[in-house]
């Protein structure tokens, strides 16, 4: 069975950081790519980062490219979302999903999905 498993999340303050995680387990993680997505309410799921399934190729978004670094671990099925710099606007429900191929920041696209992790920005 396919699990991916999100932690780190949780309510920090403006300017602070956050490391998130994503264990994965039940498929041939290094044969995926991951992304990061987030969806705050009211508003659509949006991709914050993507990378590769082997991890040189990686990509942050506009709304946080400067604050983001995306990285994996693979003999630990584990990948992570760092930010930094936080601000009340990065307040949302952080998921992480993988696929078979290329990274992509297309939520369509992805084949497995976490159940989300809560990040709460307090100014």
């Amino acid at each position: 069975e396919v699990h991916l498993v999100e932690s780190g999340g949780g309510l920090v303050q403006a300017g602070g950081s956050l490391r998130l995680s994503c264990t994965a387990s039940g498929f041939k993680f290094d044969e995926h790519a991951l992304g990061w997505f987030r969806q705050a309410p009211g508003k659509e799921r949006e991709g914050v980062a993507t990378i590769s399934s082997g991890g040189s190729f990686t990509y942050c978004s506009a709304s946080v490219k400067g604050r983001c670094t995306i990285s994996r671990a693979n003999a630990e099925n584990t990948g992570y979302l760092y930010m930094n710099n936080l601000t009340p606007e990065d307040t949302a429900v952080y998921y992480c999903a993988a696929k078979g191929g290329l990274e992509t920041m297309y939520a369509d696209m992805y084949d497995y999905w976490g159940q989300g992790t809560q990040v709460t920005v307090s100014s």
